[in-house]
Parts: structure tokens; sequence; C-alpha cells
């Protein structure tokens, strides 16, 4: 059957991609397991539309079978599903790779990656009753990171301005994502915190504020960057918004939901776009861009907490 044989294919580029990213020689380990791991979706997934009786062949084209967003948006409907924006946004990782140097950014990836293996193992169990570790050993399917990240200023220094913008722009939208969602159906990451503690029996090293100590450190204070500050499209403050009234039981007293037109009145009632601590202007060339901050978003839940039921009717009124 033909939906057994996309399955296998699926199997062999998920193999290929993993056995691509974890060989730490390859700089071009991160575009080329996009292209293999999407690509194993994509078979997948056309193989779980064949064994539901719906045809994978664009109707007005019979010879081209559909693009890989069309079929997971027919398997996974519900655009907010976290599944699906794991994989849209390593498909936009996939088709900017053509055009962008990736590697620097691969600890931005790695996590979303790792979350993407994982959620192909389930569903391709749940679809077709498949288990990867027949064909691979269970610890190939662990990814490893070996880049560095790059700061912001030093992207900004690598590359010219369009493409600086669009790797920060990229990260940004992750980092929002990631806590936005906080799902490991998103991206499941390692990391580790650092606490100041004056009992040296919970320490696990010891350092020092003062001078001339071999583990010294120094309290300094910096100049925040705008992309650190500022991470918020306009698109994610409506979805962070909506996940936080959601989170809280809060609910609108508008039909659709606080949305694109609720935002507008929201930052035209408070003149939003003038006020730094919300808003900041990217300029490049002719070309201007606005990203928001974390504060906005909390702004605008605790305005609408206030009073949901009317907060809409006093923005119009």
């Amino acid at each position: 059957m033909l939906s057994d044989q996309l399955v296998e294919k699926s199997l062999e580029a998920f193999i290929v991609g993993l056995e691509l990213y974890n060989k730490p020689t390859l700089r071009y380990r991160i575009e080329g397991f996009s292209y293999f791991i999407i690509n194993a979706w994509e078979l997948m997934l056309k193989a779980e539309l064949l064994n539901r009786g719906e045809s994978i062949y664009y109707p007005d084209n019979p010879d081209r079978t559909l693009a890989v967003s069309a079929v997971i948006s027919k398997i996974y409907t519900d655009k907010n599903q976290i599944l699906r924006i794991n994989l849209e946004k390593i498909i936009d990782l996939r088709n900017i790779s053509t055009h962008y140097i990736t590697e620097d950014y691969e600890l931005k990836y790695a996590p979303l990656f790792q979350a993407c293996v994982l959620n192909y193992t389930n569903e391709l169990k749940r679809f077709h009753e498949k288990d990867v570790t027949e064909y691979i050993a269970q610890n190939f399917l662990t990814i490893s990171s070996s880049y560095e990240p790059l700061s912001n200023e030093q992207i900004k220094i690598k590359y010219p301005p369009e493409i600086a913008e669009k790797f920060i722009q990229q990260a940004n939208d992750i980092d929002v994502l990631a806590t936005e969602l906080s799902s490991d159906k998103f991206a499941i990451g390692i990391k580790q915190n650092l606490y100041i503690t004056k009992k040296k029996s919970e320490a696990d090293f010891v350092v020092s504020i003062k001078n001339g100590t071999k583990n010294g450190v120094a309290i300094a204070k910096d100049v925040k960057d705008p992309a650190d500050t500022h991470k918020y499209t306009y698109n994610l403050i409506i979805m962070a918004v909506r996940k936080r009234l959601e989170k809280q039981s809060i609910k609108l007293n508008y039909a659709k939901g606080f949305n694109s037109y609720v935002l507008n009145l929201v930052m035209d009632f408070y003149n939003i776009k003038q006020d730094k601590k919300y808003t900041y202007i990217h300029k490049l060339g002719n070309n201007e861009q606005c990203t928001y901050s974390e504060q906005l978003v909390e702004f605008i839940v605790s305005e609408i907490k206030k009073n949901p039921d009317k907060f809409v009717d006093s923005l119009k009124s």
C-alpha cells in the first residue's frame, strides 16, 4: 500500500535527520535536520490522510501532492495547537535556511528540535502503530548542541543589518512562545540556574563579591538592548494576552475575544506606540517595525481584569 511506503520513507528521513544532527563535525547540521525532520512529518501525515480515505493531491492538479503546511492544517485543524506551532516554527527555519546562515542560533532551535523528535515518535505510534526504537536506539532520540550562542550585539557585528534583524526576531519569537506556551510539545530545554546563598553547605561552587579573589564576581548595571526587552511582535502580543486570560479564567465580554481589533483600541486609547516602555521602533533604512515589551502584555491583562465585562465598550466610548 502507498501509505505503508510513505511511512517507511518517513522513518528513513527521520533517522537520516537524527544522524546528521548528531555528527558534531558537520556545520550544515541545523539546515539538514530541519529539511529531513519536516520531510519525515510530511510523509507520515500524508500516510495518515490516505488511511482516512482523504486525497493527498491538489484538487485542481492531481499530479501534485499537497504541501506540508496544507497537510499539517488538515491533520491538526486548531492553529493554536502547540505541536502544530512547533512544526510551523521549524518550517520557518527550513525556509530561511536557503537564504541565511543559521548555525549561530543552534541553541535557540535545539529545544524545538528535541520536542519535535519526541512529538514525531508519539504521533507515529498513534497513527501507524510504529515504534521508532525498533529502528533506532533510544539514546539517539536525544539530540545534542555544540555551538556557543552569540549575543544580539555580536550578531549585529557579524552579519549585515537585514540578516541580523531576521536572526534576532526569529530568536525572540521562540523565546516568547516558549515562555507563553510553557509546554514540552513546543520546546524541551536544558538550563542551569544560578542563585546566591550565604549558606556554604548549600552551594555547588563558591564565589565572592570582592576584588582580588580567584572566583570573584561583580554586580553591574548594563544598558538594556531593546531586542532583549521588547521581544513581542504584534501577533505575539495577541496570543500572549489570550493565553494569560485563559490561564486566569478571565472572560472578556467581546464575542471574538482579544483580537487585533481590541489590541488596536488599546494602542490608540493609551497611545502605546509613543511609550518607550511598551514599544520600540526598529528602523532599517526606510522601513520601520515595532516590537513590544512583556510589560505591555502585563498592562493589558491587568486593565482587562479590572472590568472584563465593560473593557471593550469603555475603549470604544
